[in-house]
């Protein structure tokens, strides 16, 4: 049974959907990416075999956890801070730890500053290591100086008001976060069971200037604005991000690592459609320079660059393509990403 359950740490009051308080079990931690909650993973938690404990939180800025302001200049260094603080808390020295999209930031972090207490790695369609959008080639050169392109500026404000408004309906094709969900989060035709409750877990998502989509900053470079200091998606920007890579690759202790993801991902992908500059090649955003001055950030290409190389440098990593899935294919085909997932969770 998943049990909804709140902790207050040195860091803040997390609320987290648990499965199983049995202390000497080994412990699956679950990190939701943008745009949703802990949720989104409680189906898999409810497969999670016997011998394991579950518990996903709600990251700052999402869900019912305490509403306090992500610091996006630390990049993914608030959300793993409280991660490790909830860790600490709950008295648990080393996880399993499963992170969606943003949520795979998180995971980064936790491998390059905190890999002896993590026994395996899954990333579930991750954003790049080199942070969302504003780069170009694998080894994640800016696009620009100031990383236009990249952060709260590019955000869709009428998404995110109708998140504000605890909106429900389809009636925006572009901006209602049901149709968003339903386009983007996987492949149509699919349609989630749970889909109300996934649903819910959106709307939780704290709105405002310093929260999401955060603040931005104007720049003389397309197309315009530039990430500012405060928010989720400035802190997935690149800017913010400088050098996890590397410390992925050159993290002291190397856990076993998945990289599943979806063959249709729009959101992750070399091409996504999430990315100001693929817009801009597509013709939908004014003004566009060029490919040759600002491509499209070749994110999985990126991603697999950077476990290639932590696998050089003596760790090891899987990839799995599940077919005709889109961003979640762990909601879209659960039992095949359930095996790819097992078979991880025994390499520790």
């Amino acid at each position: 049974m998943i049990h909804s359950v709140f902790h207050t740490t040195e860091r803040l009051k997390i609320h987290a959907l648990e499965k199983d308080m049995d202390t000497t079990k080994e412990v699956v931690v679950f990190l939701h990416g943008n745009a949703s909650s802990s949720v989104f993973w409680k189906e898999i938690m409810e497969k999670l075999p016997d011998t394991y404990r579950a518990i996903a939180p709600d990251l700052r800025g999402y869900g019912k956890t305490e509403d306090k302001l992500i610091d996006a200049t630390r990049g993914f260094g608030d959300q793993t801070d409280d991660i490790i603080g909830l860790m600490d808390h709950l008295g648990i020295k080393k996880f399993h730890v499963a992170g969606h999209s943003m949520g795979g930031g998180v995971i980064y972090m936790l491998l390059g500053h905190h890999s002896s207490r993590i026994l395996s790695a899954t990333l579930a369609d991750p954003v790049s290591p080199y942070g969302f959008g504003g780069t170009r080639g694998l080894d994640g050169e800016p696009v620009t100086e100031d990383f236009a392109g990249t952060g709260a500026g590019v955000v869709n404000p009428e998404f995110a008001r109708r998140i504000s408004i605890n909106d429900r309906t389809e009636e925006d094709p572009n901006a209602s976060p049901r149709v968003v969900m339903n386009s983007f989060y996987w492949k149509p035709p699919f349609r989630a069971a749970n889909e109300e409750e996934l649903l819910d877990g959106l709307l939780e998502e704290k709105i405002g200037d310093k929260k999401y989509p955060g603040d931005a900053v104007e720049s003389e470079n397309w197309p315009g604005t530039a990430p500012g200091k405060f928010g989720p998606v400035n802190a997935a920007s690149p800017k913010y991000v400088q050098g996890l890579a590397q410390d992925v690759i050159n993290a002291p202790i190397k856990p076993p690592v998945l990289w599943v993801r979806g063959s249709d991902d729009q959101i992750v992908s070399n091409e996504s459609l999430f990315d100001i500059a693929t817009l801009g090649k597509l013709g939908l955003v004014p003004g566009y320079p060029g490919e040759d001055i600002c491509p499209p950030q070749p994110m999985v290409d990126q991603t697999r660059y950077v476990l290639e190389q932590y696998r050089k440098n003596g760790g090891s990593f899987e990839e799995e393509v599940i077919e005709e899935t889109g961003h979640s294919p762990f909601i879209e085909k659960p039992e095949e990403f359930m095996i790819h997932f097992k078979r991880n969770l025994s390499h520790a």
